[in-house]
């Protein structure tokens, strides 16, 4: 079906029901009222609509969700998160297409269509994980778009292999961007690593996304770093930090000085708000000009225990961890979940309007503030113009 009217919904807290015209995937036309005789009518009266939900990052091939429960045994350290994850995966069976597949359905459900999913790189596996990856994203194609990040979680100096294994990726088109882990706290060369990364992504044309936990003045010695790295590899608008652990502790007069910084470089943030690790103020980086995500991070694995995959609930996390209680503040976190999230993975311009993606997510909210506060059932979900969940399951027939 190429063409449907979503009929009476509301884009904001006091706006008029409206409907918006869906041709060959797209939003076409929104209107007080479209009359279209060939095109099918999707009910959408009391029910509040948002741009679908973006995941700037998580990952899928760690994920334990909807198998037996697993007890966490690492300690508090990120290099004994990152052994205990190392030595249990074979064990547990990780990466499993049956967890992978059980967290996708629970995104898309809750309305994501689109994830961005860091994918474990190292010598032992090769390009496995992305392989495993792809292929779960391969079935659920039609409701999600997944983009993959190469990730040396044990650092791309360790050996030769790791650095051959992401070129292999990134030449033929698996992975949308190279990651990388702490260039000074798990690497150890700071400039030998962001080198390794940016020239990676120079010659295939893909972007960066790294993971900073570093804190204090190493981590923003870090963040000078990559935007230092941004400018002279002319990647603007292609480079990520996430958490940004060091951005987060610092006082808001820090975040705004590095904001303007990393807004001048073309970098980017994502933030998860995991645990009590610390959150680049939202408001601040925004009206800094900075494009700040959010993503769902790990969701059950060998990490963690938490998550279900809903990034309304994930904004929610991020705005309370900021201190928003103002509608338009907590309204700037689901702003960061669709349209900052599209803006980061470099997807055309996500929004409820005319020319933008039909990825359209009915919620039963009197306004995005109140949708992100009180995460509510999702009506149904469409990605490029066809419902693909409703109440909670997914569509597997050929409704529009």
């Amino acid at each position: 079906m190429n063409q449907a009217v979503v009929s009476g919904g509301r884009l904001g807290a006091a706006d008029e029901p409206v409907d918006l015209f869906i041709q060959h995937g797209h939003i076409a036309a929104i209107e007080p009222y479209i009359e279209a005789h060939d095109a099918t009518r999707i009910e959408a009266s009391g029910l509040l609509l948002v741009p679908g939900l973006v995941d700037a990052h998580c990952h899928l091939d760690k994920t334990l969700f909807g198998l037996d429960w697993v007890p966490h045994t690492a300690g508090a350290d990120l290099r004994d998160r990152i052994e205990t994850e190392r030595a249990r995966r074979g064990e547990l069976g990780v990466p499993s297409d049956t967890a992978m597949a059980a967290l996708v359905e629970a995104m898309v459900t809750s309305g994501t269509t689109v994830a961005r999913t860091h994918t474990d790189v190292f010598p032992e596996v090769g390009g496995a994980h992305v392989r495993a990856v792809q292929r779960v994203a391969d079935r659920y194609r039609h409701q999600i778009e997944i983009q993959q990040v190469g990730f040396p979680q044990y650092g791309v100096l360790s050996s030769p292999e790791t650095r051959g294994v992401l070129e292999e990726l990134a030449a033929d088109g698996s992975i949308a961007a190279v990651g990388g882990i702490d260039p000074a706290g798990v690497e150890g060369d700071p400039v030998a690593a962001l080198d390794a990364l940016f020239e990676i992504a120079a010659q295939y044309g893909i972007g960066v996304d790294i993971h900073l936990h570093d804190h204090g003045t190493l981590g923003l010695w870090q963040l000078e770093a990559i935007t230092r790295h941004t400018t002279r590899f002319d990647l603007a608008g292609r480079v990520n930090v996430s958490h940004a652990y060091a951005l987060g502790e610092a006082d808001v007069d820090t975040q705004r000085l590095w904001g303007a910084k990393l807004a001048d470089a073309g970098v980017s943030l994502v933030t998860a708000a995991v645990y009590d690790f610390p959150v680049p103020q939202v408001d601040v980086m925004r009206a800094a000009g900075v494009a700040l995500g959010i993503g769902n991070d790990g969701v059950r694995d060998l990490w963690g225990p938490y998550g279900d995959g809903d990034m309304l609930r994930r904004a929610m996390l991020v705005a309370y961890r900021c201190g928003f209680r103002r509608d338009e503040l907590i309204g700037l976190t689901l702003d960061a979940a669709t349209t900052q999230n599209a803006r980061i993975l470099g997807l055309p311009p996500a929004g409820l309007a005319p020319g933008a993606p039909a990825d359209i997510v009915a919620v039963a909210a009197d306004s995005p503030a109140a949708a992100v506060a009180t995460c509510p059932p999702r009506s149904w979900v469409m990605k490029n113009g066809r419902v693909v969940a409703r109440d909670g399951a997914l569509v597997r027939g050929d409704e529009p």
